[in-house]
């Protein structure tokens, strides 16, 4: 049998990889852009923090939208609004230039992991799942390890203006592939039948209470503490992953005294370690799985727990001194936090009985991660303030990723399905909230 489906981990590692180029080329440009518009450690810090304002706002209407009208048109509208938003950044004369077209690139980047969920819901049979969400997942630290290294010399050489034109112009290359081959596997030409057969046939998670096409609705899903548990573990896995990406570089150049390429460097390795270890993850917890009682115990939340008990060896770093000891600190953080968002997606999947919901469990989810995402560079910026040093900064990262593992482990042991479900049918999907 062909696997042209690997094709659609493609399509997704590299919208994520976009993603999160255009999100840390602020971070990459940050001194330069901090010296012109005179901005202190919390201006900044608000600033980098403000596309997730907007995109946690769009995100369940969004996720909504996707399960409505598909994911090829609210995608596709999506990434031309964040592109076009990273382009024009360059061309800000003023903060509130710059604070408006981040939070236009925020509210385009929403559609971003609803998309990924649902597409991957559609196209991958349960037993790939952990395995290609966690290549998608990789690209948003393919993107950062990339970008770094390229934006930084862009910056160095041509000034940070430019590196934002052309961040954004790499969207829209992307986009006109999209809309030319992408479209659901019961309907592109190029697949072959043997293969789209296989996908319909083993796209659903098996469970004892069977798959539906009817969907619940959020309101009803908010009443299983799995989903709360799903979300208060991205939540504690985010801060850490905002931590990094806005605030890494200025770390490297303020505190370790490199300089901008450099930092690029030593931002871009450690990235480039979780996008490997991400794939190798979460292919093991696939084959954890096949091995144990399946996807529908939820039992990848000890992957889960595990990555998130690594990745808090970042508590680790107030007291490293040797530059390399910090590169690897920073690689098995990374690769913690790449894991356990990869899995925590995957999780997800695996405890929602209806693909109809996946959009908008999927926006909730990524919701409440990004709460605790706009806080972290806001946080940390008044914590730099307050006491001329990151090492609390790290220390209340390492505190939260702790403390997900403990939820995830105590409030992901059951399907999604509302205690009510006995009493009342679900809702067709057209009608579900």
């Amino acid at each position: 049998m062909s696997y042209r489906r690997g094709w659609i981990a493609l399509f997704l590692f590299s919208l994520a990889m976009i993603n999160y180029m255009d999100r840390i080329a602020l971070s990459i440009a940050a001194k330069p852009i901090a010296e012109e518009f005179h901005l202190t450690s919390v201006g900044m810090g608000y600033l980098f923090s403000s596309f997730i304002w907007s995109y946690a706002l769009f995100l369940i209407p969004v996720g909504l939208l996707i399960d409505r009208y598909g994911v090829k048109r609210v995608g596709g509208l999506g990434i031309f609004i964040w592109s076009l938003a990273t382009a024009l950044t360059g061309a800000a004369s003023s903060f509130a230039g710059l604070l408006a077209a981040r939070l236009v690139m925020g509210a385009g980047e929403s559609v971003s992991n609803p998309v990924s969920a649902k597409v991957i819901r559609e196209w991958i049979p349960s037993a790939e799942r952990g395995t290609i969400t966690a290549i998608s997942n990789s690209g948003s630290y393919a993107g950062p390890a990339i970008c770094s290294v390229v934006l930084a010399s862009l910056v160095t050489l041509f000034g940070w203006r430019t590196s934002f034109v052309i961040a954004g112009g790499i969207g829209f290359v992307w986009l006109v592939v999209w809309f030319i081959f992408y479209d659901k596997p019961e309907k592109v030409s190029w697949l072959p039948i043997a293969e789209r057969e296989h996908i319909v046939q083993n796209r659903t998670t098996e469970s004892s209470h069977g798959d539906t096409p009817l969907a619940y609705g959020l309101k009803r899903l908010l009443k299983t503490p799995t989903l709360w548990g799903i979300a208060l573990t991205q939540g504690c896995n985010v801060y850490t992953q905002y931590l990094f990406l806005t605030w890494l570089p200025s770390y490297l150049q303020e505190v370790r005294h490199l300089t901008i390429a450099k930092s690029g460097l030593f931002t871009a390795i450690p990235y480039a370690v979780a996008v490997v270890l991400c794939i190798v993850i979460g292919k093991m917890s696939d084959q954890y799985l096949k091995n144990g009682s399946g996807t529908s115990t939820g039992k990848r939340r000890n992957v889960i727990a595990l990555t998130m008990l690594a990745a808090s060896c970042i508590l680790l770093i107030p007291f490293t001194e040797d530059v390399t000891a910090l590169v690897v600190i920073f690689s098995l953080t990374l690769a913690g936090i790449a894991s356990t968002t990869s899995l925590n997606f995957s999780l997800l999947n695996d405890l929602l009985p209806s693909s109809g919901d996946v959009g908008r469990a999927m926006a909730f989810v990524v919701v409440g991660g990004n709460v605790f995402g706009m806080l972290a560079p806001v946080v940390t910026g008044y914590v730099i303030d307050a006491t001329g040093s990151y090492n609390w900064a790290f220390g209340i990262a390492g505190a939260l990723l702790v403390t997900g593992a403990v939820v995830v482990m105590s409030m992901t042991r059951k399907p999604m399905i509302p205690t009510e479900q006995q009493v009342f049918k679900p809702q067709v999907l057209r009608s579900a909230v």
